[in-house]
C-alpha cells in the first residue's frame, strides 16, 4: 500500500486545506460520496480522470485500515 503522504495532500492553497488526491484538484470526500451515493469506482473515474485507479484504492485501502485500526484500539480498551 502507498503511504499516506503518497495519496494524500493537504495544502492551504489548495481548496482551502481540504484533503485531495495528491497531483489533482480532487478532494477525496468526492469519491467517498460517489460511492455512497451508489455509483461504482469506474463512473467516479470517468468523472474524474486526473485520479488513478491506483490513487483510488489506495484511498479506500487506507480508509479500511484506520477503520480497522481504530476499531482494534477501541476493544483493546474495553
Amino acid at each position: 500500500m502507498l503511504s499516506t503522504s503518497r495519496i494524500v495532500h493537504s495544502d492551504p492553497d489548495i481548496l482551502g486545506g481540504t484533503p485531495v488526491f495528491i497531483g489533482t484538484r480532487v478532494p477525496i470526500k468526492i469519491l467517498l460520496d460517489y460511492l455512497e451515493a451508489g455509483d461504482s469506482l469506474n463512473e467516479f473515474l470517468d468523472h474524474f480522470p486526473s485520479v488513478s485507479r491506483q490513487q483510488a484504492i489506495a484511498v479506500l485501502e487506507l480508509a479500511k485500515s484506520m477503520i480497522i485500526f481504530n476499531d482494534l484500539a477501541v476493544r483493546s480498551h474495553h
